[in-house]
């Protein structure tokens, strides 16, 4: 079982859109200017992206909390019609299929009555028509009655997709500025073209190669 704090596989398009977010702050968005052929931005969300658990470890509450809500949610979903509830679905497709059931067989009971067919076949449809109406008129208010129940029991609370909604953007906030920012900000790489090259630090009086050619001084050891 993976740990909490891992980022999950479902999660790599958030991790990815606060990614594309952070380097397009003002001072990385700068930092990264300076190679204009796109070298440093590669290098630093390639880097990113393969350290993308160490970095989601940085806001692992929020993302446990995330998680944890985003579970009930859909627990919540399975159970109403999941696999193995079969009472809302009976509930549902009782009405519906008593009252069609109720409808053909009173039509075709008073046909044969009006058609003038021997025998009781015509009064036992009816009878059974009337029964099956009946059974869909009880069925429906009992369906009617729980949706209110559940409804009037559900109104104080926020929608479950509201409640996943919020804990996502709290721990992609959490994620942006304790885990990615900081980490970005201390794996910038300098444009090469503007780095100090060893053979000319600040400070020195050695000279480099180039300079020793020009005039005509070796460097010392």
């Amino acid at each position: 079982m993976a740990e909490p704090s891992r980022l999950r596989p479902e999660d790599r398009a958030d991790f990815e859109a606060v990614l594309h977010h952070a380097m397009g702050t003002t001072d990385i968005r700068g930092a990264l200017g300076a190679d204009p052929a796109g070298r440093a931005a590669a290098h630093l969300r390639a880097h990113a992206l393969a350290h993308a658990d160490d970095i989601a470890a940085t806001a692992g509450e929020p993302y446990r909390s995330y998680l944890a809500v985003r579970r009930a949610a859909r627990h919540e979903a399975r159970s109403l019609l999941g696999p193995g509830s079969l009472l809302p679905a009976l509930a549902v497709l009782t009405p519906l299929v008593s009252g069609t059931s109720a409808a053909a067989l009173l039509l075709i009971g008073g046909l044969l009555h009006v058609a003038g067919a021997p025998g009781p076949s015509p009064g036992s449809l009816v009878a059974a028509g009337w029964t099956l109406a009946l059974v869909a008129a009880v069925t429906g208010l009992v369906t009617l009655a729980a949706v209110l129940h559940t409804a009037l029991r559900r109104r104080g609370a926020p929608p479950a997709a509201d409640q996943v909604e919020h804990a996502r953007l709290v721990w992609r906030q959490e994620l942006l500025d304790r885990g990615m920012l900081p980490h970005l900000r201390r794996h910038l790489v300098p444009h090469p073209e503007t780095a100090i090259t060893p053979c000319s630090p600040p400070d020195t009086l050695t000279p480099c190669p180039a300079r020793a050619r020009e005039d005509r001084t070796p460097c010392s050891d």
